[in-house]
């Protein structure tokens, strides 16, 4: 009964994210005729797989203690590294993304050395991170530049049919790093030292874990992952541009937080990321089908949640301590 009871009290933020889930599913799929369907939940995880794939990178940055303000500003630098090199210099699309995945790794790993060999803010470090890739996005090119490739026409109308249901490449990335992320995350040594690193970092290094290549490492896959976001961003949208990603990083910190994972690092899962995707897509979604409400209704009801959420983090945070 003791240990049925810690169990559920250890993952009540994730199931606290679950029931949220699918209470919005259920109400929109009352009101809104034809969004109760597997072509609607796909379209859930496809519209959004490059801002996914960036809160997959967060999360493991969060669970560790820290904060990334890079992410967005990668993804912009990314897309148009990307875009220029194949557009402008003839560049193939697999060499393309090769750069900008070193590109984007090569800063995160940066910023991780910073931070763990100067002692200093990770907030401070990715505030300046943030500021050079979109400089260097802008410096790359002011305007958009489309992709004319037929590899990335093949990518994007690419589906995998499954039974009736076709599911678009978009969604298929996004399920490939969840599924990573969630390997990651929870069952590797890594992973255990991200959330022991989180939980009390003194106590981390007494227990002799490795403190500094782990803080790096975590800070190297999110600029991964954010480069990686930036490039299915191409493929979602055929171009690149240095103006994609703007406050994107503060959406996928809100789709950790929503999650179920500690801000202050320590605890967390990489199904409550999934699920808060699903909760920022079900929201979207809803608005579209409503055809009335205004896209800022999706920042209210988010920020609604985020609220909720910090303050169920913030009890049972109290409740851990008592």
């Amino acid at each position: 009964m003791n240990k049925a009871k810690a169990y559920f009290s250890h993952q009540l933020p994730l199931i606290v994210t679950a029931a949220i889930f699918a209470l919005l599913f259920a109400t929109a799929s009352h009101f809104y005729d034809g969004f109760f369907s597997a072509r609607v939940f796909i379209s859930l995880l496809s519209e959004n797989a490059f801002l996914g794939i960036a809160a997959v990178g967060m999360t493991l940055v969060i669970f560790s203690g820290g904060i990334d303000l890079s992410v967005g500003a990668v993804i912009g630098f990314t897309s148009i590294l990307t875009a220029t090199l194949i557009e402008k210099h003839q560049v193939a699309p697999g060499l393309a993304w090769t750069l900008g995945l070193a590109a984007g790794s090569a800063l995160g790993a940066g910023m991780g050395s910073l931070i763990h060999s100067y002692r200093l803010p990770p907030f401070l470090i990715t505030l300046a991170g943030m500021f050079l890739a979109r400089g260097a996005g802008f410096w790359i090119s002011t305007d958009s530049v489309g992709i004319n490739h037929a590899l990335y026409g093949k990518i994007s109308a690419y589906e995998w049919v499954f039974g009736s249901v076709a599911i678009p490449a978009g969604a298929l990335f996004l399920v490939a790093v969840i599924l990573t992320g969630w390997v990651v995350a929870h069952h590797t040594r890594f992973g255990r030292t991200l959330l022991a690193i989180g939980g009390n970092e003194q106590s981390a290094l007494l227990m002799g874990l490795p403190i500094g290549p782990a803080k790096i490492g975590v800070y190297t896959m999110n600029g991964f992952c954010a480069a990686l976001a930036g490039i299915v961003a191409t493929l979602y949208t055929g171009s690149g541009n240095p103006s994609m990603g703007i406050g994107l990083e503060l959406d996928a910190i809100a789709i950790v937080v929503i999650g179920g994972t500690l801000l202050t690092g320590g605890r967390g899962h990489m199904l409550g990321t999934l699920l808060g995707v699903l909760i920022f897509g079900t929201i979207q979604a809803a608005i579209l089908f409503d055809g009335r409400l205004s896209s800022w209704w999706m920042r209210i009801v988010v920020g609604a949640l985020l609220l909720v959420f910090i303050l169920l983090q913030r009890f049972f945070l109290r409740r851990k301590s008592g």
